[in-house]
This record gives C-alpha cells, structure tokens and sequence, in this order.
C-alpha cells in the first residue's frame, strides 16, 4: 500500500475509532456508524485531507453534524497517522493536516522503487481483454482509428499498472458483406480498366481511391487473366490480393504508431470454426430465435424488455427506447454481422477473459444494449461488456478545419497523420480529451515543440531534471541517500505541493483503470511538471546547506522517476536533453 492509501487507510481508522469512544462515553448515542469519506480538499490551504463524518452522521445520531464533529475531535488520537493536528471547519467538516512524516515517507518510497512506482494489484490479475481500433480492412484507417488508438493501448498500459492483466486485440472484419462489397468495387474497377465507362460501379460501393489503386496493381502484375473468368472467380482473386495487403499496411500502420497487440483475430476464424453457427444454435435452442420472410431473426426486443424489468426499468423506459428485433441470417443463408459479433464476444468469454471492453465509435451506440443482451443469451454476463464510446475527431490547422491531405488530396488517414505529426504527439494528446467528448486536434501544436505543446512540456520537465543532475556533476556533486531528518527539511509550500501530487500517482492509476479513462494520467502527469517547474523557480538546490540541496535532490529525483513512469508506461519518449 502507498504512503497515500495508508494515509487514508490509518485516518478512517483513527475517525471510527474516535466515533466509537464517543458512542461509549455516551457523547454520541448508540448507532450504527455510517459511511463517510476522506477526500482531498480543492483548496489544500483549509487541510492535507477532510472528512464529512460528521455530516454523514447526522441522521444516525440525530444530532447537529457541528456537535458531532464536537464528540469525534474530543477522543481523536492522531498518533497512528501520518497527520499532526486536525480542525473543525464550516457546519462540521474536519480537516487534517499531514506532518513531515508523510512527505520524508512519500520521498523514501519513491526512491527505493522508482521503476515500479505507481504499481498495486488494485485488480488481483483479473483477465481484461481491450479490443480497439478493429478498422474495416477494406479501406485506410482514418481519424477516428488514430484517436482509438491511442485511448485503448494506453487504456491497456493503466490495467496493467493497476494489477489487472490486459490483452489487446484487434478484431478484422476479414467475412461477411463488407467484404462482398469489396469485391464487388474491385471487380468493377478492374474491369474499367479494360472497358471504361461501360462499366457501372456499384451504388454502395467503395469509391476511395485506394480501390482503383488495388485494381490497378492487380492489372500492372497479372493483366487482363480475370477478363474471362466468372464473376464469383474474379472477385475472389481480387480480394484475395487486396485484402492481406490491406491488413498488412493496417499491422503496419499500428507498428508505426507504437502499438502491439497480443492478436490480431480474424472473423474468417468463426465462420470456419462453426462458432457463428454455434451461437445461433444456442439462441434457437432457448426460443430466441423464428424465422421470417426466410431470415433467421433474434428476438433483441424480447431479451431486452425481460432483462429491464428485472433492473426495474418501467414500460414506459422501455416503449421510448423502441427496440427491435435483429436478422441473425439472411434469407440467402448468409450470417450478418451482428451474428458474428456475438460469437466473437461468446470467444472473448470462452477464452477466459472475465471482462470485456471495447473502444466503439459514438454511432455505435445502439449495439452497446444489443450486445450486453446476447452476451446474458448465450449464457454470460452481459455486465462484463463494457464499451467506451467515443466522439469524434476533427482535424485543425491554422485554427480552420482540415479534411484533405495537401500531400495526396485526398481524406486524411492514419498514415498521413504519422507522417506529419510526431507519434508522442499524437498518442499524448489524443489522451487529453475523455473519449465521450468531441476532440479538436489541433496539427499546429502537435508540432510545436515548446510549453504549449503538453507532451513537450513534460518532456521538457524531464530533461530539465536530468540537466540539473548533470551541472552539478560537473562541479562535483552526486546525489546520495538522505535521511528522514534531512528529507523533513522540504517544508516549503511549493515542496510539500509536488511531494503531496507524487503521493497521488498510485491512486490516480487506480481511478483511471476503474473508470476506463487514462486521459486522468495525461493530466496528472501534466500538473506533475507544472508542480515541478514551480518548486524549482522558487527553491534553490545548488548553494543551499548540503543536507537541504541533498533532501531537494532527492525530491528531483522522485519528480523525474515519476515523468518518466508515466512516459514509458504510454509508450512515449523520455529524452534526457531537449
């Protein structure tokens, strides 16, 4: 447990403990103690941390929360805490004031594991799969798929640090009627080539470019070999040339952009391995399935009215959500999609992940319910699916908006994107913004390279410490180990400030991994480097008594092992010198 969370721990203890000897001493009465917490106030000047004890006992003890607060103070010993004095403020908030102990022990933990600082086993090696990105292989990745990412490898990282094991995966739409589609465009631009505007490109078709690029590279290779061949033959030979090199520049986009997955799973696999007939089998098999006009439909309105009732949901709740039932096969005996996606989350159980999440665009929205519902059919928790939606991107120069690449004009995609922007800077500040916002990205600052650029701002804090080590090795001087007593000399407000945010990292972890959400480690670790550059404007190191230089050494020290955790834990470069 970190000095923050035995901070917490040891003063909920002391506070339970005072309620119970006022209880006994008959200055509260009998009653059941109710719940409260200790929160770190806005305002540190009014305490280190406060509590609403007091307030939170009102109706229990059926007193006033100021005379409450009166009974708890009069029995509390702060002897097992790290705090020195404590005081009543407002209609009977308590607040607390930590002592040197707590900063000289924040400083010693750091240092003594400064690689594995931050880490807990918050959640017990709990099998997480994140799958993300999961773009449709017939085209390039885009905006959106950038900002993916970024927010589900990084989300991955935070799981990791907080004791959960994290497998990413990206799902390839590698079957179904995207990729009859495909073909289809393929087909029709392949055989333009040879008799033009005679041709007709299909209506739903794919226009981009990069279709006719495909058809074109097939024809430079093999010629006019699929002139003669059947529909059906000629599309297979096209997709199978187009596809895996689609993938290929896919895996190497992500590689481009630091990320690694654990796999990459292909839904050719289900269809091949019969789960896809499985589930429909199983749904049938419970009465949650007929048929109609020739479809195999999946009773979704049935599943979900049943499992809202249970959560007490009104029928009123559950009309205005108008819920529908959903094609499983189409009259043609093709799977849909849909069908698929639910063996594919059936496998992500079957593989003995216990909990799912997945990175969805926005207007996915309407599946999240859908799928939840399948996952409880087939005999799972639909509970354990947790999606993270998220909005979208809009690209920004010059303070205009920008949807063309000046270098291809054409949409801009992933790859145009790496190529103008560097990586840290696009996975730094596509984890500024929580995913359920709209993000401007702004390519001006990505490229920046001063304060305004958030990733160049911590960088830079982390140069600038290391820089500071190096002066002073010049002239002679090593850091060393410092004693409690010396490290009790940090006493400024600036010091005590940084220290104070150090002691946060492993619960700011904690709280990211719980809520799915890392963009609250950009911003810690933003407000680290702030913290740091206003404690070194206002405190010397060099030319102060050798034990206070050593003591602020020291917490130079625990700022960088700090910056350069979080850094490495993104994936993000760490430089010694800018």
């Amino acid at each position: 447990m970190d000095m923050y969370a035995k901070a917490v721990e040891s003063l909920k203890s002391a506070i339970t403990n005072a309620i119970n000897k006022a209880i006994e001493n008959g200055e509260l009465p009998k009653a059941e103690i109710p719940e409260f917490i200790i929160e770190t106030p806005a305002d540190t000047t009014h305490g280190d941390f406060a509590t609403n004890a007091a307030m939170a006992g009102a109706k229990s003890f059926r007193m006033p929360p100021f005379k409450i607060a009166q009974a708890i103070t009069a029995n509390l010993d702060l002897s097992n805490t790290v705090c020195e004095r404590f005081e009543t403020a407002g209609p009977g908030f308590i607040n607390f004031f930590l002592g040197s102990d707590f900063y000289s022990g924040v400083v010693e933990e750091i240092l003594s594991n400064p690689e594995d600082y931050g880490k807990s086993d918050f959640g017990k090696g709990e099998n997480v799969m994140v799958e993300f990105v999961s773009a449709n292989p017939t085209g390039p990745m885009h905006m959106g798929n950038a900002r993916g990412g970024a927010l589900g490898d990084c989300l991955a990282a935070v799981l990791d640090k907080a004791g959960y094991n994290a497998y990413r995966e990206f799902y390839v739409n590698d079957a179904g009627n995207q990729i009859e589609k495909f073909g289809c465009s393929l087909e029709a631009r392949y055989l333009q080539i040879f008799k033009g505007d005679e041709i007709e490109f299909p209506e739903d078709g794919y226009q981009g470019a990069d279709i006719t690029d495909l058809a074109n590279e097939y024809k430079d290779i093999y010629g006019d070999k699929l002139l003669d061949v059947s529909s059906e033959e000629r599309r297979k030979a096209l997709v199978d040339y187009a596809l895996p090199k689609n993938i290929k520049k896919m895996q190497e986009d992500m590689a481009a952009y630091k990320i690694t997955y654990d796999k990459w799973f292909f839904e050719s696999e289900l269809h091949k391995s019969g789960a896809v007939k499985e589930v429909i089998d199983i749904l049938t098999s419970k009465g949650l399935t007929y048929e109609k006009e020739g479809a195999i439909w999946y009773k979704n309105k049935e599943v979900l009215t049943q499992k809202f009732l249970k959560e007490g949901k009104s029928q009123k709740y559950i009309d205005n959500l108008e819920l529908k039932d959903d094609v499983l096969v189409r009259k043609n005996g093709n799977p849909t999609y849909f069908a698929a996606d639910i063996a594919y989350h059936k496998n992500k159980f079957d593989r003995g992940f216990t909990t799912l999440i997945d990175i969805w665009g926005a207007d996915h929205h309407g599946h999240v319910m859908r799928m939840k519902g399948a996952m409880d059919a087939v005999g799972y928790d639909g509970s354990k699916l947790n999606v993270v939606l998220m909005q979208l991107v809009k690209l920004v120069k010059g303070g205009e908006l920008v949807k063309m690449s000046k270098r291809t004009g054409k949409a801009i995609q992933l790859r145009d994107l790496l190529e103008e922007v560097p990586v840290d800077s696009a996975r730094f500040l596509f984890n500024t913004r929580e995913a359920n916002t709209q993000m401007d990205f702004d390519l001006d600052l990505a490229v920046t390279q001063d304060n305004q650029n958030p990733v160049y701002y911590v960088q830079y804090a982390h140069a600038r410490i290391c820089s500071i080590f190096k002066a002073l090795a010049k002239d002679g001087i090593a850091p060393r180990k410092c004693t409690s007593e010396e490290l009790a000399l940090l006493t400024t407000s600036e010091e005590k400030e940084l220290i104070s945010h150090l002691a946060l990292y492993s619960s700011e972890i904690v709280s990211a991994a719980k809520d799915y959400d890392p963009t609250k480690i950009t911003r810690y670790v933003t407000k680290t480097a702030t913290l740091f550059h206003k404690f070194y404007n206002a405190c010397r190191v060099k030319g102060e008594d050798e034990s206070l230089m050593q003591a602020r050494l020291a917490l130079c020290d625990c700022t960088r092992a700090v910056i350069k955790n979080v850094l490495t834990m993104f994936n993000i470069s760490c430089p010694d010198s800018m």
